[in-house]
């Protein structure tokens, strides 16, 4: 079955169809691409499922498997994704991931939902190098976290996105913008709280990405309502509730629950815009007015090799490559941290 989004961008969530170089978002009236899509089985192995898949019903789970990409067809771009390190239990619900750009060799997470407002300073394996707390935050739901200019050629900020809305009883959701602390600190300078609404229904998101320009985009989940990329108008304002501007959908519908996004992060350049799902991560470029062109076949990149217990974050390391982390599971897993080596040019 075609997918065709409302601006007459192609799914890449799910639909099996091979969006390489097809543009999301850009004018309304679009024109809708007219493929027939293609199944695809891995070819190497059963499929690994995370702990937030593995509760699906079998018919589900088996979509998984059914709509993987085949290794050797990301081979030319990506190598295989491995796994570097597990994370401490500090950081037990990462769910959010930024590379520092002002202090080499350090990754920004935090904790979900049900832990203080903290953000933590991790290395590559996974080892804690900082707990930092952010003055005048209140994690109600932390989803995600970016790291951009903070304007006014004031250094980096941390867009840390307070978005999670899974009861949908969140009208009003919020980023917190604050400068990157040093992670020998003990709290950040006060943070700037951006309060915004969803235009129409409310909205479950977990993903930011911030361009080098300033402006702040977000994915929705797709659980509740198809994945969605929103943009915030202007530069961001403290003293307003300010509604987002719909960009495009990635799809008509909702996504299962493999294909919903958990994270989402900008190359430092603003060229390049990684979003994943709990069990693969797509690369695209950044074109004209934010559209975004998917690179590989969709969904991407299978990230199931890795077995994380449930996948969350993504961030671009300083030499281009994706950086990934997992939620701990049960019985006492801890989360993990994992590696993508990419060839963007």
């Amino acid at each position: 079955m075609k997918h065709v989004a409302r601006n007459g961008a192609e799914s890449a969530f799910g639909s099996g169809r091979r969006t390489a170089g097809r543009p999301i978002g850009g004018r309304e009236n679009g024109r809708r691409g007219d493929r027939r899509a293609r199944r695809r089985t891995p070819r190497r192995r059963a499929p690994l499922v995370p702990r937030a898949v593995a509760r699906l019903a079998p018919a589900a789970v088996a979509l998984v498997a059914l709509s993987c990409s085949s290794p050797a067809r990301n081979a030319s771009l990506c190598d295989e994704p491995r796994r570097t390190g597990t994370l401490p239990a500090d950081v037990a619900e990462s769910s959010g991931l930024a590379a520092s750009r002002s202090h080499p060799g350090v990754f920004w997470t935090h904790n979900d939902s049900g832990d203080e407002a903290f953000v933590f300073a991790i290395d590559s394996a996974g080892r804690l190098l900082g707990r930092v707390r952010v003055t005048g935050a209140e994690n109600h739901d932390w989803e995600d976290i970016a790291l951009a200019p903070c304007g006014d050629d004031a250094g980096d900020c941390l867009y840390i996105a307070d978005t999670g809305n899974n009861l949908g009883s969140r009208e009003e959701v919020a980023i917190y913008r604050v400068p990157e602390p040093s992670p020998d600190d003990s709290a950040t300078a006060p943070a700037e709280r951006i309060a915004i609404r969803y235009p129409g229904d409310v909205v479950d998101t977990e993903a930011i990405y911030v361009l080098p320009d300033g402006t702040i985009y977000l994915v929705s989940k797709g659980r509740q309502a198809p994945p969605t990329l929103f943009r915030y108008p202007g530069r961001p304002r403290a003293d307003e509730v300010v509604v987002l501007r719909e960009v495009a959908r990635f799809r008509q519908t909702p996504v299962g629950l493999p294909y919903q996004v958990t994270g989402a992060d900008a190359s430092p350049d603003g060229r390049w815009v990684a979003v994943r799902t709990y069990t693969s991560v797509q690369i695209y470029r950044v074109a004209w007015r934010g559209r975004l062109r998917p690179l590989l076949p969709d969904p991407g990149i299978d990230l199931q090799i890795l077995a994380e217990p449930q996948g969350e974050a993504v961030a671009f390391g300083p030499d281009g490559s994706l950086v990934l982390t997992s939620e701990a599971g049960p019985s006492d897993v801890p989360g993990t941290i994992s590696r993508i080596d990419c060839r963007l040019d």
